[in-house]
């Protein structure tokens, strides 16, 4: 099927008025993140049921799937921003040969992993502090990270129906998918008696799903406003690089949130117990449940910021970021009231047999406490991902680190170690990291807003 030349409705809603774009499509996003979101949490309460090694379990791998889906949707934040830019600057035959760019790399990069996970993971699992946890997340662990390819695919396959505002049918996928792996959890862990490598194939199985439904929709129904067919490949290095030059640091930005959660994994251990890890993961489960509806509206930011950039539009990109923002905050503040109002209810889905009853009242206190987070995160969560919409993932970068790996990490330590706060200390130093460095964030994004509106100035006035 030849490229459409005259745009689709898709089209019309990233290149039209910003503030409808936003809402246009981040609901579909959230939705989707919704899904993927309710069957983690499914494994987490299947899997509670088998004790809390196995849910330490969950906790431990966790951040190291995280790093290397991260690559999926790092990849994908690449060809997103790209593939939205070219769409901007109204040239199609880039915006394709972008997206099998991208498909291409995901396929040699989960290959070149895969290997490397299954030979590195257990000395990794030791180092990290697993400890009696250890055998479960070897168990759990090896399935997952076999089967990396389906993961990394299903993050790039997603990314290019975002890039040209088609987030209906990837939603319709994970939909599918989360469906089916609620239902397998179950049946795999328990009727099957397979305990946590259940857990581990419900997960592969469905996203296998996605990637046969995703791929059926690129190359055997091809109604897309992009055309995939390979014939359209053309490698070009400068395709590769700009790709990578948000994808390397939208990776090690998924990177460096892994490496936060190990830190505070290693914290959480040495006050508390590997427990402890347990009553985290699954508090940090229901934050990130309730980061669902900001991350769906970043990620429209990353596709109408990209497009109004390929425009040279300074208004629709200041309107974007600046709405997105707004609509951010008035959301999180409504999720972190419900999580605190809730937190006791909230426990009971992780705490509901004799071997995790114990936990209840830590996890509601945890969820209760990081509350805070939600709150404190949205300035900071739209400002990098408009920086990636525009190419600039370095700048997003720099700010993930300062927040997460600097500011995170060390007031964490400081509150829990140095002024003796303990666990409470370790969320309270998270919550107060988390909002320094996105207001840092917040500032660098306006002054570059700014800057950009004067270099367009001098521009046309020239």
């Amino acid at each position: 099927m030849a490229v459409k030349n005259e745009k689709n409705k898709n089209i019309e809603v990233i290149t039209g008025e910003p503030k409808r774009a936003i809402r246009k499509l981040s609901w579909p996003m959230m939705i989707s993140m919704l899904l993927i979101m309710l069957y983690n949490i499914a494994d987490s309460i299947w899997v509670a049921g088998l004790g809390s090694d196995a849910l330490a379990a969950i906790g431990f791998i966790t951040p190291l799937f995280m790093i290397l889906v991260g690559l999926g949707n790092g990849l994908g934040a690449g060809a997103n921003s790209l593939i939205a830019r070219y769409i901007g600057a109204d040239n199609p035959n880039q915006a394709n040969n972008s997206a099998l760019h991208a498909i291409i790399l995901s396929i040699i990069i989960s290959l070149i992993f895969t290997v490397i996970m299954e030979i590195f993971m257990e000395p990794i699992l030791v180092l990290m502090g697993a400890g009696s946890a250890t055998s479960y997340g070897l168990e759990y662990g090896y399935i997952i990270f076999g089967a990396l390819l389906v993961f990394v695919y299903s993050g790039v396959a997603s990314a290019i129906f975002r890039s040209e505002g088609d987030m209906k049918r990837s939603t319709y996928a994970i939909a599918i998918t989360s469906i089916l792996n609620i239902i397998l959890d179950p049946v795999f862990i328990y009727i099957l008696h397979m305990g946590i490598a259940g857990a581990a194939w419900a997960t592969v199985i469905s996203a296998i799903l996605s990637c046969i439904i995703m791929s059926y929709w690129f190359w055997v129904k091809k109604d897309l406003y992009l055309d995939l067919s390979f014939k359209n490949f053309n490698y070009q290095n400068g395709i590769v690089k700009d790709t990578f030059l948000v994808a390397i640091p939208s990776t090690l930005e998924t990177v460096i949130f892994s490496i936060l959660g190990i830190a505070i994994n290693l914290m959480l251990s040495i006050v508390a117990g590997t427990a402890q890890v347990g009553v985290y993961t699954a508090a940090m489960r229901i934050v990130q449940l309730a980061m669902i509806p900001l991350m769906g509206i970043g990620t429209a930011e990353i596709t109408v910021a990209g497009v109004a950039y390929g425009a040279h539009s300074y208004k629709n990109l200041k309107i974007s970021h600046s709405y997105s923002i707004k609509l951010g905050f008035i959301l999180s503040i409504i999720l972190g009231a419900i999580m605190v109002i809730f937190s006791k209810q909230i426990a009971l889905l992780f705490s509901y047999t004799s071997a995790s009853a114990s936990l209840a009242p830590k996890i509601a206190t945890a969820v209760s406490i990081l509350s805070l987070f939600v709150v404190a995160v949205p300035h900071g969560i739209m400002s990098s991902m408009m920086f990636q919409g525009v190419g600039k993932g370095i700048n997003s970068l720099i700010i993930t680190i300062l927040r997460s790996l600097i500011l995170e990490t060390l007031f964490a330590y400081l509150l829990c170690f140095t002024f003796g706060f303990g666990l409470i200390g370790i969320y309270a130093g998270v919550v107060l990291g988390c909002f320094l460095g996105g207001t840092f964030g917040y500032i660098w994004a306006k002054i570059f807003i700014n800057n950009y509106k004067k270099e367009l100035h001098n521009k046309y006035e020239a």
